[in-house]
């Protein structure tokens, strides 16, 4: 994969991969659309809880798990944090990233170990934080039913990356959460969205992050 580093339009990095015509984040705002989309409409629905068990379809570079950790120290809650990865981003591209600078240095250093660590296997980072990447292609992964509160779904769109977003892929998010928990993405698709209701969520369509108009949370409610 042609990968390179690319600045977005609220000063924070994100990676364009021109192959496919498509940035790992939004180019209005790498750091503004996760927050946006994953903590401010994602994490804070789960605030009720002392532990989130996140999953996250798509890695990456990781912005996402940083900004978990940092939800986690701020909120006193415990997160078990599993992401799955088909194709790790180098560890020299990552550390040229700007997001521990924009978010706290204080997270610096936990930040590189998520991308050092060994894959496959749970680790303690923080005594509220366990973290796992998962090096493999969901379609191929098996995951545990009812084992998340939350999914982060973060691939890449439809338009690059159609299988992902295939109502087998969807299915198998819907089997991981369990009764309450929430899916949560950046896209509003309309097919998105009838999927999504098919396998048996509660949709809602929610104010976007810069640059969209809507996001998506879907609430597990059978």
């Amino acid at each position: 994969m042609n990968r390179k580093i690319v600045l977005t339009s609220d000063g924070s990095h994100t990676i364009r991969l021109d192959d496919l015509d498509e940035n790992y984040h939004s180019g209005h705002g790498a750091l503004q659309e996760a927050n946006h989309v994953f903590i401010r409409n994602g994490l804070n629905y789960l605030t009720d809880k002392k532990k989130i068990r996140i999953f996250e379809m798509g890695f990456g570079t990781g912005l996402n798990a940083l900004l978990s950790v940092q939800f986690a120290e701020h909120n006193e809650i415990e997160i078990e944090y599993s992401g799955i990865e088909a194709y790790p981003v180098e560890k020299k591209m990552i550390s040229q990233l700007n997001y521990t600078e924009l978010v706290s240095e204080k997270f610096a250093g936990v930040f590189d170990l998520m991308h050092d660590v060994s894959w496959n296997v749970q680790h303690f980072m923080q005594p509220n934080f366990k973290f796992t990447k998962i090096q493999g292609k969901i379609e191929e992964w098996v995951g545990e039913k009812e084992s998340f509160d939350i999914v982060f779904f973060d691939a890449f769109g439809p338009r690059a990356q159609g299988e992902m977003w295939h109502p087998d892929v969807l299915g198998k998010m819907f089997n991981l959460l369990s009764t309450g928990g929430i899916f949560v993405t950046y896209c509003a698709k309309g097919q998105l969205k009838r999927d999504l209701r098919s396998l048996g969520f509660e949709v809602e369509s929610l104010p976007g992050p810069p640059g969209k108009r809507e996001m998506t949370r879907a609430i597990k409610v059978q």
